[in-house]
């Protein structure tokens, strides 16, 4: 096929008008699921919906950072296509990626236009699955007219997946295109994230999947489209745990940043949650309570901190150690009961509240 060889820097990468047909052959439909309870189960498609059904059949895997297709969005652009006359279909580039090196051959009179061999697999989409998606079903509608279309596509070869990830989240990091949960996931992926925040992302999925941390199962990874009950955004975990780290960088940094750090780290959480989780008793996950409600959590992990600056060291009986310091709170856990909680914490905003907590926290056990 032919194409135009765009160096920038380092990077070269192929411009492409590819035709619709062959495109829809070549691309591979996936989006990111959440393993451990965590998937949300598509809604059964109505009978007749060939959308619906599509997406319900699209591979998922815990390896993907592109996000679920909907069903809406595909509709509106099909319906776009099938209306748009002297304005172009898909007047902006699809983003391709394949982990094939792909040969290009230059022609004799411009070395930057040339023939470039397809990929023996499939294209995965950094880019434009909602608009190839709806081209599919243009395509099955109306294919003489979608037999007229040519693609723009920009192709990027040769790299591992983690390049197109990071392609991604340079493209999507921003608060209207992506949520801050499902970016938290794809930090440790992305070569240009601050090691701080690549090391806080590492502590919060240890709490998520670890099968000793209290917290496991419990952190919602999915944003606002979680199905499931969930104590805390991951998002908001992840920020609290970043603050601590970024303070505490250079004492941090000299002592190791790789996983067996981490897991060292993520043992003073854990074993603080622990302890926490023991003081509280039967008021620790009840809807009675919001001991685990997210500003009561993200009050604790500042304590936490505190503590661990104070008496962190020896590991060794750290839980009993802390579960006697932290006893208090179990005999005030009605401070907590869920009714009238937001009267004994009056605040204008959760920022205004948390601090109050953690006020009320650390007097409590007098740190």
């Amino acid at each position: 096929m032919l194409a135009t060889q765009v160096r920038q820097k380092d990077s070269v990468h192929y411009f492409v008008a590819y035709p619709a047909a062959e495109l829809l052959k070549k691309v591979r439909f996936i989006s990111r699921f959440y393993g451990d309870g965590e998937q949300i189960a598509p809604d059964g498609p109505e009978p007749g919906d060939e959308i619906g059904a599509f997406i319900e059949k699209i591979e998922r895997n815990e390896k993907a950072f592109q996000r679920q297709l909907s069903k809406a969005k595909v509709r509106q652009i099909k319906n776009f296509y099938e209306t748009a006359v002297s304005q172009p279909p898909i007047p902006g580039s699809v983003l391709l990626f394949t982990s094939e090196r792909l040969t290009f051959r230059p022609m004799s009179a411009d070395e930057r236009v040339g023939s470039l061999h397809e990929p023996n697999g499939q294209f995965l989409i950094i880019d434009g699955q909602h608009r190839l998606a709806a081209l599919q079903f243009y395509m099955n509608d109306r294919p003489d007219e979608a037999a007229s279309i040519h693609v723009p596509c920009v192709i990027f070869d040769g790299k591992s997946e983690d390049f197109a990830a990071e392609m991604f989240v340079i493209i999507n990091a921003t608060p209207t295109r992506i949520n801050k949960s499902h970016l938290v996931d794809l930090y440790e992926r992305v070569s240009w994230a601050e090691p701080q925040k690549k090391y806080a992302a590492r502590i919060v999925d240890l709490l998520y999947s670890s099968g000793d941390s209290p917290l496991r199962y419990r952190i919602n990874r999915l944003g606002g489209r979680s199905q499931q009950t969930k104590w805390i955004l991951q998002a908001e975990l992840f920020n609290e745990l970043h603050k601590w780290i970024a303070k505490d960088w250079r004492r941090i940094e000299p002592r190791g940043t790789d996983q067996r750090a981490a897991e060292k780290f993520y043992a003073v959480v854990r074993d603080f949650f622990k302890a926490a989780e023991r003081v509280f008793g039967d008021a620790w996950g009840s809807n009675n309570y919001f001991v685990t409600n997210s500003v009561v959590l993200k009050a604790m992990v500042r304590v936490c901190a505190e503590l661990a600056q104070e008496d962190g060291e020896p590991s060794d009986g750290r839980v009993k150690r802390w579960e006697q310091r932290l006893a208090p709170w179990g005999e005030h856990a009605r401070l907590f009961k869920t009714e009238g909680f937001y009267l004994r914490f009056p605040a204008k905003g959760q920022v205004e509240r948390v601090a109050r907590i953690h006020r009320e926290l650390g007097r409590l056990i007098e740190l």
